[in-house]
């Protein structure tokens, strides 16, 4: 069982469970999704994450004495992964380090699209400090992409780094997944892009035995 660590606090449980559901449709691993309390609009800056770090440790200790054999932390900034792989004792992957990771085996143009003021660190260590990075027009949040005018903009974000010459893009927000851009992408725009949540899962099914 995979134990999926969701950082956007959520009443829905459909919809706190679709990264699970993602991964199962991809890789046919079952999973359980629980989401840290006390954070409605996620992690977007240095304050929000220093809040979620503790609840996601205690989180991942919580998936484990569940009976989780492999927890997957679904942010893509990585936020206290070194601190949950300290506290547990089963395999962590985590949604920033497994895109980033596949953008650079790809060695093509790539560019990272998120939510925060600058790539985050997994991305910057593995593809380079002055990796282009772009985020959508108006949106700081990942509750900002669940709106139609939140969708255009990634789409619209995306679209001009294709322009720009980048043959991949490499998320590095989750909530692009929820909004399932990735397709879009592929539909609208006949490009390719790395979606953070499949990129973790991919990685997950080797682990998961």
């Amino acid at each position: 069982m995979l134990g999926i660590i969701r950082v956007l606090t959520h009443d829905d449980a459909r919809f706190v469970e679709e990264h699970g559901r993602l991964i199962q449709h991809e890789y046919g691993i079952a999973s359980i999704s629980r989401c840290i309390e006390d954070q409605r609009d996620g992690i977007f800056d240095a304050q929000s994450e220093a809040l979620a770090v503790p609840k996601i440790v205690a989180l991942g200790k919580a998936l484990q004495a569940q009976g989780c054999r492999v927890l997957f932390l679904s942010c893509a900034a990585d936020p206290g992964l070194a601190q949950l792989r300290a506290a547990v004792s089963v395999p962590v992957v985590s949604a920033g380090s497994a895109a980033a990771s596949i953008a650079a085996m790809l060695k093509r143009p790539v560019a990272v699209m998120g939510i925060g003021a600058a790539a985050p660190a997994p991305f910057r260590a593995l593809l380079g400090e002055d990796v282009r990075y772009a985020r959508p027009e108006g949106v700081t949040k990942t509750t900002d992409l669940l709106t139609p005018e939140g969708r255009a903009s990634a789409l619209a974000c995306a679209d001009m780094l294709y322009r720009e010459g980048a043959e991949i893009i490499a998320f590095s927000c989750t909530g692009l997944s929820t909004i399932a851009l990735a397709e879009t992408i592929r539909i609208r725009l006949g490009k390719t892009a790395i979606d953070a949540v499949s990129a973790a899962g991919l990685f997950a099914s080797q682990l998961i035995v």
